[in-house]
């Protein structure tokens, strides 16, 4: 299962019954927001509006917002799928593996994970239609306003593409866009994002010019690369292209030397001048709170080119759950294998909708000494964007994290508060609305899982309420004979 371009995604969707084709006349002014919102929360199908006041461009939404779908936007039909594709990857680079036999089948794969390297076009979809120097509006793209205390139109799902000054090696992120004007946005670079460190190291070097582009549209497993938390130096067309198990295309951009995405719907080519901010915001985020105004840097757009027939994607953030929350959904499974890589106690992780992302992380891990459940506290804040988790619960191996009820019973009657709570401190994400200053504050850790002698218990642990397999065996072959309904 592989889609070239946004447009096969589309077909693909409509074939299975999920996609809507509305045709009614809507706004781009928070209508379009309130309908998704209904559907996602719902688990509706995506939604394609044709019709928006003002515009002969489409606007797509809605297209990541369940399990089903995100699997099929990364070419399978279950997401375990590619997290064994994943696991079998790690393998391959944790270690050469023993025997002639499986060293040659290594080299094979290996191979084949180069053919699916990002290729270099000379010609491309997205650039059918080239518009420059008073041709240049944004007004000409059915960009939305999502909620009502919004401080305007936002972009919010861009492919920012950026370039290392030092390594030459591009990142793909996505990150909101305010609409300033017609040829200015602001640009949403938190802290720890790669795009940010780009941006501070052209400051350092005194660069007065950065080169940016935004990829909007093209396949979706492209496009979702932009939200994984991959490593700076890790390409994410190289991890498009091997989940796509095909190579991204790639085109120059008409205005700089960045490479762009060969079948985006639209581009847009431009520059930031570091040290060069503007006050951006509000803007309803996905903690369900607005995120207030503050300093960003600012997008000048020299250049935009498109299909000449475009398609417009958006998606809308909130209360969750929403669209986002699935997308992250895969991150998380996707990630896993790595996390068990370096910390191989970790049996399964559950980052829940309601703890958007970095609040709220629960994990089982197979115990085998005291204080294990604080090491593993510790190695994930150690790891990456890991370090911005608020509050990490860790339980027992046999503990189903992804069953709230469980997990909520669980931790209710394992934990002693007086021995079992760890409060830090370390970085937040810069969209946390608890902590007393910016990016940094207090972090919970909390251990319950089942603990001896060694960690302080004097006490015998009860064993789990099970009915005996005997007893249960016969109320299985009597069901149909008690007549209960």
């Amino acid at each position: 299962m592989k889609f070239k371009d946004l447009r096969e995604f589309i077909a693909f969707l409509e074939n299975k019954g999920e996609l809507r084709r509305i045709t009614t006349p809507v706004s781009w002014d928070l209508e379009i927001s309130e309908i998704a919102d209904r559907m996602v929360k719902q688990g509706g199908p995506a939604l394609l509006f044709e019709n928006v006041t003002g515009y002969d461009i489409p606007v797509l939404i809605n297209m990541y917002g369940s399990e089903k779908r995100m699997a099929w936007a990364l070419g399978v039909e279950h997401l375990d799928e590619l997290v064994d594709r994943f696991q079998g990857l790690l393998g391959l680079i944790h270690g050469p593996p023993e025997g002639l036999l499986n060293k040659m089948r290594t080299l094979g794969q290996l191979v084949h994970l180069g053919s699916f390297q990002p290729k270099t076009v000379s010609r491309a979809p997205c650039q059918e239609v080239v518009l420059k120097d008073g041709d240049v509006d944004l007004f000409q793209l059915p960009i939305i306003k999502c909620w009502p205390m919004d401080g305007g139109r936002y972009i919010t799902l861009p492919l920012v593409i950026s370039r290392d000054p030092e390594t030459g090696i591009q990142n793909y992120g996505t990150y909101r866009m305010q609409v300033f004007d017609n040829k200015t946005t602001g640009m949403h670079w938190q802290t720890h994002k790669v795009g940010t460190r780009h941006y501070r190291i052209n400051q350092e070097k005194g660069i007065t010019r950065m080169d940016v582009a935004v990829a909007l549209g093209g396949d979706p497993a492209t496009i979702w690369t932009g939200s994984a938390p991959l490593p700076p130096d890790m390409d994410e067309m190289a991890v498009a292209g091997f989940i796509r198990e095909d190579g991204v295309d790639l085109v120059k951009a008409q205005t700089s030397d960045l490479l762009v995405p060969a079948q985006s719907e639209i581009v847009l080519e431009g520059y930031v001048v570091p040290g060069e901010e503007r006050v951006e915001g509000p803007f309803g985020d996905h903690t369900g709170y607005y995120s207030m105004e503050d300093e960003y840097p600012v997008f000048h757009v020299e250049c935009i080119t498109r299909r000449r027939n475009p398609i417009y994607p958006a998606i809308i953030v909130g209360r969750p759950p929403m669209e986002d929350y699935w997308m992250g959904k895969v991150t998380e499974r996707l990630f896993l294998p790595a996390i068990k890589l370096i910390l191989p106690e970790v049996v399964d992780m559950n980052m829940p909708a309601e703890g958007i992302f970095h609040n709220l992380v629960l994990v089982s891990i197979k115990k085998e000494y005291p204080g294990q459940a604080r090491k593993v506290m510790h190695g994930l804040w150690g790891l990456g964007l890991m370090s911005l988790a608020k509050i990490i619960i860790v339980v027992d191996h046999f503990v189903d994290v992804q069953n709230p009820s469980e997990l909520a019973w669980r931790v209710a009657n394992n934990i002693d508060p007086s021995r079992d709570i760890m409060i830090t401190s370390g970085p937040l994400d810069d969209l946390d609305v608890a902590s007393s200053t910016p990016k940094f504050g207090g972090k919970v850790g909390i251990d319950a899982t089942q603990k001896g002698p060694e960690e302080g218990r004097q006490r015998e642990w009860p064993p789990d309420i099970i009915m005996t397999q005997e007893i249960k065996d016969l109320v299985d072959g009597k069901w149909q004979d008690y007549g209960i309904q």
